[in-house]
């Protein structure tokens, strides 16, 4: 599906919060407004729900069985290794992280869907993702520009 660019003019209190609002989501100020807009289609019944955002019965599951994993995960090493070991492995998504089945590539769902922003496990590893294009989160959420690279 193609997308359009469209202008749009907000106030600046509606823009700041959302700002905040991407921030801890951990996503764009453009996402954060598609979702909404999505959001308020649905619930005037003029569209289906968009194939961008994992179903809710997928979800449900995989953050049941990936909670304890992610939880007591001690580093991105560690994180992947447990993830391969129940068929799953985290990949850069943009400014993110999203789940995929391992071997086989397939994506699920954003982490942030599972309840696990790229931004808070950063912030909990020390560290981002390995080999993470977008190198400006790190000063964003670590307060550094010298990040640790953490191999696997």
């Amino acid at each position: 599906m193609q997308m359009e660019q469209v202008t749009l003019k907000l106030l600046t209190p509606q823009l700041e919060a959302a700002e905040r609002l991407a921030r801890r989501r951990d996503v764009t100020i453009g996402q954060v407004l598609r979702d909404a807009l999505a959001a308020e289609l649905r619930r005037a019944g003029d569209v289906a729900k968009t194939s961008a955002r994992a179903d809710e019965q997928l979800l449900a599951p995989l953050r049941a069985l990936l909670a304890p994993i992610v939880a007591e995960a001690t580093g991105w090493t560690d994180l992947q290794n447990r993830l391969k070991s129940k068929g799953y492995a985290f990949r850069e998504a943009g400014g993110g992280l999203a789940l995929h089945a391992h071997p086989d590539g397939a994506r699920l769902c954003k982490a942030s869907e599972l309840g696990t922003s790229y931004a808070t496990l950063m912030r909990r590893f020390h560290a981002p993702f390995p080999g993470h294009s977008h190198r400006h989160l790190v000063a964003r959420h670590l307060g550094r520009d010298d990040p640790l690279i953490d191999p696997f």
